[in-house]
């Protein structure tokens, strides 16, 4: 699957999903150390994902590639086959959705997805089957999340809240989820 996937994404030529692959198998700790501080660097999977035997071989087979403006990734083999990623700064939502279905139907084009007519696009994960489409929006709202009962108003709203940590800085986020 890696290989295969790798192929696919090392013969983009579009400038805006042109990047480079990032095998976790032999990676050098100066590009650990960037996927790391650029928040991309996926772990190993959680006991769930050891018990259905999702992370078998870690790492051998898993990589990450992005854009070379870092807003197209791909997570080779992280939980799903593949996981898409497409994100920017900003409030340009229409421009992220695009992006993320020029890189899609570029995909397709070598490497067709799955589907079932009755459960939808096929993943190895079931909670993804469907759609397979998580979308979200992540804003900093430092005055209201320092409110005593913020978390309480998301979780009515069942909104997520999200900490984001740095070496840096330490930032509350609330990230809108749509599953």
């Amino acid at each position: 699957m890696e290989d295969k996937i790798r192929k696919v994404l090392c013969g983009f030529s579009d400038p805006e999903l042109k990047g480079t692959y990032y095998p976790l198998t032999g990676m050098t700790k100066d590009v650990q150390k960037q996927l790391i501080d650029d928040h991309f660097l996926f772990k190993e999977g959680d006991r769930f994902l050891q018990a259905a035997n999702a992370c078998r071989y870690w790492p051998v087979g898993r990589g990450i590639f992005h854009n070379e403006n870092k807003t197209f990734l791909i997570w080779i083999n992280e939980e799903d086959h593949l996981r898409i990623i497409s994100m920017q700064k900003g409030g340009n939502v229409g421009q992220v959705l695009q992006r993320l279905i020029k890189g899609l139907k570029t995909i397709e084009k070598s490497l067709p997805f799955s589907r079932d007519p009755r459960l939808g696009w096929l993943t190895f994960c079931p909670t993804n089957l469907g759609t397979t489409i998580r979308a979200s929006v992540h804003i900093r709202l430092p005055k209201i999340s320092a409110k005593s009962d913020f978390k309480k108003i998301c979780d009515e709203l069942k909104l997520q809240v999200c900490n984001f940590f740095s070496r840096k800085c330490q930032k509350t986020f609330l990230s809108f989820c749509l599953l």
